[in-house]
C-alpha cells in the first residue's frame, strides 16, 4: 500500500508540473486507479516514472493497437483520454511494460538547424576547411547532422541550404546584423554519439522518438509533419552511430573522419546534462584529437554551460542560449562566442562576422 500511494503521488505532482493537459488529465487519472497503480508497479522501478508509462501508451496509439486512446489523443479529449489510458494499462499490461522497457525516454522534437548552418559555416571558413565531418553528440537521432540537406529561412529574406529539401524550417532573425549565408562545406561523414542512438531505419524506433512527445504537441499538423520528415530524411543516409559514454567514445568518433574533412563536433542542450568534470574532460578529448589536424566544435548551450565558450557576460539562466565556435589546432584553442537564440533556435541574434 505504501509502494501505491508513492506512486500515485508521483502521478500527481507529475501532472500539477507538466506543460501537456492531455498528459496532466491522465496522469490524475492512473494516480486515482488502483488497478492501473498495480499494473504500473509489475515494471522495474526506473520504468515506473510517469514519462516512461505515458510514452508507451502513446507507442502502443500511434502503432494501432490503442484505438480508443489514439482517437482521444487526436480529438484533444482529456476525459476519454484518462479513460483510454486506464482502460488500455490495465487491459494491456504486458505490452504496455514491454513498450516502456524497450528504448530510454527521447526528446528530440526541436532542431536547431537554423542556428546550425551558420554556425558551421563560420567555424568551417575559420578553420580554412574544405569538407567536414559532422558529429553530434548527445542528440537521440542525430538529426542535427541533416542541417546541410534542409532548406532555411530567415526573416529579412535570407536563405540557406536545399531549396527542394522536404524539410523547410524557418527563424526569426532578431538581431541587428544579417545572418550569414555562406554555405556549409560537403559533409563527407556524420556521426551520432550517445549511450543508445536511435536507429532511423527502424520503424519502432522512429515511432518511439515519436512517443516520448505529448500528444497534444505531436497532433498539430505542422509538428507532426515536421518530425516525419525529419526522420524520413535521416532514413536515406542514415548516420554512423556510436554507442556508449559520449566523452568517453568521442575520440573512436573524431578518428573515423575521413582525412581531409574537418571534423566538426555538435552539441545543443546536450551538455546540461554533464557534470561539470565531464564537460571540461570532453574539451580535454578535442584538445587531444587536434595534434594531428585542427577539430571544430559548435555548441548551442545555456549561458555558461559550455567550457571555455565566452557568453557576453550574459548571466546564467537569462532564458537564452550561447553560440559557441571553437577551433582546436596543435595545442591551441580559438573560442567565440557567435550570438544568442531563443525558443530552441527559432529566434536568433548573429553577433559575429560570417
Amino acid at each position: 500500500m505504501a509502494h501505491a500511494r508513492t506512486l500515485a503521488q508521483a502521478y500527481r505532482q507529475f501532472a500539477a508540473a507538466g506543460t501537456s493537459s492531455l498528459y496532466q488529465r491522465v496522469a490524475v487519472a492512473l494516480s486515482e486507479s488502483t488497478a492501473a497503480l498495480r499494473a504500473i508497479e509489475q515494471a522495474p522501478a526506473r520504468q515506473r516514472r510517469p514519462a516512461v508509462i505515458l510514452a508507451a501508451l502513446h507507442d502502443l496509439a500511434l502503432a494501432g493497437r490503442a484505438p480508443a486512446l489514439a482517437a482521444a489523443y487526436a480529438a484533444g479529449d482529456g476525459d476519454a483520454a484518462a479513460a483510454a489510458a486506464v482502460g488500455t494499462l490495465v487491459r494491456m499490461t504486458g505490452p504496455v511494460l514491454a513498450a516502456a522497457g524497450r528504448w530510454p525516454v527521447r526528446a528530440e522534437e526541436s532542431v536547431p538547424h537554423a542556428v546550425l548552418y551558420p554556425a558551421i559555416a563560420a567555424v568551417a571558413r575559420r578553420a580554412g576547411a574544405g569538407p567536414v565531418g559532422l558529429i553530434d553528440v548527445g542528440g537521440a537521432a542525430g538529426l542535427n547532422l541533416n542541417v546541410d540537406r534542409v532548406g532555411i529561412s530567415y526573416t529579412g529574406g535570407s536563405v540557406v541550404g536545399d531549396p527542394s529539401s522536404p524539410v523547410q524550417v524557418t527563424c526569426s532573425n532578431v538581431g541587428k546584423q544579417p545572418v550569414p549565408d555562406r554555405a556549409v562545406p560537403p559533409v563527407a561523414f556524420r556521426a551520432v554519439v550517445g549511450p543508445e542512438p536511435v536507429d532511423v531505419t527502424d520503424p519502432g524506433q522512429a515511432r518511439w522518438l515519436r512517443a516520448c512527445l505529448p500528444p497534444d504537441q505531436l497532433d498539430q499538423p505542422a509538428r507532426q509533419a515536421r518530425l516525419g520528415a525529419e526522420l524520413a530524411l535521416a532514413a536515406t543516409a542514415p548516420p554512423r552511430r556510436l554507442a556508449g559514454d559520449p566523452v568517453e567514445i568521442l575520440p573512436a568518433a573524431l578518428a573515423q573522419v575521413p582525412a581531409g574533412a574537418l571534423p566538426v563536433v555538435t552539441t545543443t542542450w546536450a551538455l546540461s546534462r554533464f557534470p561539470l568534470e565531464q564537460r571540461l574532460r570532453f574539451l580535454q578529448r578535442l584538445d587531444a584529437a587536434a595534434t594531428q589536424r585542427p577539430v571544430a566544435w559548435v555548441s548551442v548551450e545555456g549561458v555558461g554551460v559550455a567550457p571555455a565558450v565566452p557568453t557576453f557576460g550574459d548571466r546564467p539562466a537569462s532564458g537564452h542560449s550561447v553560440i559557441g565556435l571553437a577551433v582546436f589546432s596543435h595545442s591551441a584553442l580559438r573560442a567565440e562566442a557567435a550570438g544568442r537564440c531563443w525558443s530552441r533556435g527559432r529566434l536568433l541574434a548573429w553577433l559575429a562576422g560570417p
